[in-house]
């Protein structure tokens, strides 16, 4: 029999049914795990594939936060540099606000600062894309005013995404064209607790400000901060050591030798420029009359410097000399109290302290110090200006001792010169004594002697070598009244016009002239016939000229008087004075009702 092989056979062998059913059982579940196996690594896939998708975003949000670091060190570091670098304040502010544009990819900043009150936000700088740059410097907010305002008042940084414009605490501002913008982020500059200012950045669309970018702005305001109180500490102290150097300059010229003139003139300028007064003016006290007159300033104006004197106790300055005290005024143009606002507000004058000038509680005069802009003084300036004020005081007063003591050195030149001129005088006396008693003779001696003497009595008495008219003919009259004019007589004198100043060589002779003209007044035109009337010494001057008067409404000049022919003593020794001390001229003649003896001649 023919034997086949099956196992080479394409024909499966027949299998029996149970053992079928086992094999396909077994078939299934080889497919059952097959499936369950492919469904796990899709699974496993799947969570591979979410796990890689975190990975990525994560290494995303790692570099986007590398990136925001990197441009967060970046612009610090570009802050930094500016900061640096930039020594001018205004210039280091502008290059800030286009740097803060540029990080914070907004479309406009600006910096506000505090002024030196503390209650004046003021706008210091903008970027020079986007703002005008005409109103930096002009635009102003107080402390609480406006967003801005309310930024600085609560040291809270205030983001606003849209219609910022609407928002209750926002003040529009048109200058700065606030109406085309929807966003701002407004953060406060503070240094150690201290509020600086605000900065700002703003956007022309809507935009939510991220978490970044508020961090960013703060880190910027972090840094300008820091610049800012160094620059004003630096200026601080750059004007400290300017006033002084001020203080310094006044103090030498205690030990100089410079005029009082000069002296003052130093004073003023020194404190107006140290000080950064628009004008400094230095009163000395008349004593007398117990007025402060003007001896010094910078000022150019002519209704500045001829503004009336100020009596003690009246004004500002006339109170601090009162009181003893250093007194200011923060807005003169208003002030009820300032006794010249209508020049402060031709001058351009906001604030003023009034130093008084003091030397061991003698009160000597007063400085006084104007200020451009409304100011408040502090503590500390006016620690400084009392101290200047003490040091002026001791120089005005050493530079009077220095003039006195001049005048001690020259009284031997003065007195050989005077006691010459009594010799020669007495000399003329003894030719023209004529038939007069010698009491008579001796009398008019003596008058010559003291007019002379009154002249030194004054010029002992004045701050400065120069001697006032007024006062001369004042210490004649007196002398005259007391002398010659017999009793029963009743002869008024009078003196009027302004008062004139001459230098003593000059007062010297117009001591003389007016003692021989008020002596042959009261001699030729009050005789026997005449026992009461009048004599007037009138004083004028012009810019060049000073003319004296001295009339009477006694007996008239006779219709053949001659000044050149005639033999009166008197009259001959006013006529050698005038032509040749004062190079001047003099005629007496009638004038009306009166006979008028007029006296002119150059300064």
């Amino acid at each position: 029999m023919k034997q086949h092989n099956f196992r080479n056979s394409s024909v499966p062998p027949k299998i029996g049914f149970g053992r079928r059913n086992l094999f396909l059982k077994r078939h299934s579940e080889s497919l059952s795990t097959q499936e369950a196996a492919n469904r796990s690594l899709r699974r496993s896939l799947e969570n591979m594939g979410k796990e890689l998708r975190g990975a990525h975003a994560r290494i995303r949000e790692m570099e986007r936060a590398h990136d925001e670091r990197s441009a967060e060190g970046e612009a610090l570091r570009k802050i930094g540099e500016t900061t640096g670098s930039l020594f001018d304040l205004e210039e280091m502010l502008r290059a800030v606000a286009g740097i803060a544009v540029q990080v914070t990819g907004t479309d406009s900043s600006q910096v506000y600062l505090f002024n030196e009150a503390h209650d004046t936000l003021i706008l210091r700088a903008v970027d020079a894309e986007s703002e005008p740059d005409e109103v930096v410097g002009k635009l102003r907010l107080k402390v609480g005013e406006g967003l801005t305002g309310w930024v600085a008042k609560n040291k809270e940084a205030v983001a606003l995404d849209h219609d910022a414009q609407h928002d209750a605490r926002f003040k529009f501002v048109p200058e700065l064209q606030e109406d085309k913008y929807q966003s701002i982020l407004s953060v406060p500059l503070v240094y150690r607790n201290d509020v600086l200012g605000v900065i700002n950045v703003r956007t022309v669309k809507t935009h939510q400000y991220t978490q970044t970018q508020v961090r960013l702005l703060q880190s910027i305001a972090a840094q300008i901060s820091g610049a800012v109180e160094n620059s004003r500490q630096y200026r601080k102290l750059e004007k400290r050591t300017s006033q002084l150097s001020a203080l310094s300059e006044v103090s030498k010229t205690i030990t100089s030798d410079l005029y009082l003139e000069e002296i003052l003139q130093l004073i003023v300028a020194a404190t107006a420029k140290t000080m950064a007064f628009k004008i400094c003016t230095l009163m000395l006290l008349d004593e007398d009359k117990q007025e402060l007159v003007i001896k010094a300033t910078q000022s150019k104006s002519k209704d500045y410097v001829k503004k009336a004197n100020i009596k003690v106790g009246d004004s500002v300055a006339g109170r601090a000399v009162a009181e003893g005290r250093t007194i200011t005024v923060h807005d003169l143009k208003h002030s009820a109290e300032y006794a010249s606002p209508e020049i402060a507000r031709k001058e351009g004058l906001s604030s003023m302290a009034a130093v008084p000038l003091m030397v061991k509680n003698k009160k000597i005069g007063v400085l006084n110090c104007y200020t451009e802009k409304p100011h408040n003084f502090t503590e500390e300036e006016i620690s400084l200006l009392t101290a200047l004020g003490n040091h002026a005081a001791i120089a005005i007063e050493h530079a009077k001792l220095m003039v006195k003591s001049a005048i001690i050195q020259e009284m031997h030149h003065r007195v050989k010169n005077n006691l010459q001129q009594v010799a020669s005088l007495l000399r003329l006396q003894m030719h023209y004594a004529g038939e007069r008693t010698v009491e008579q003779v001796i009398t008019e001696s003596l008058n010559r002697i003291l007019a002379i003497a009154s002249v030194h009595e004054l010029l002992a008495r004045e701050d400065l070598d120069i001697i006032s008219v007024k006062k001369i003919a004042e210490s004649i009259v007196q002398a005259t009244g007391q002398s010659i004019i017999a009793p029963g007589k009743h002869i008024r004198m009078t003196i009027e016009g302004p008062d004139i100043l001459l230098p003593s060589s000059q007062a010297t002779s117009v001591a003389l002239i007016l003692n021989e003209l008020v002596q042959n007044a009261v001699e030729h035109g009050f005789g026997p016939s005449f026992d009461e009337g009048s004599i007037s010494i009138r004083l004028h001057e012009d810019s060049r000229h000073v003319e004296l008067l001295v009339t009477n409404d006694g007996q008239p000049l006779a219709a053949t008087f001659d000044i050149k022919k005639t033999n009166s003593l008197g009259l001959q020794i006013v006529e050698s004075l005038v032509n040749g001390d004062l190079q001047g001229k003099f005629t007496l003649t009638n004038v009306d009702d009166t006979t008028v003896a007029a006296i002119n001649f150059g300064k």
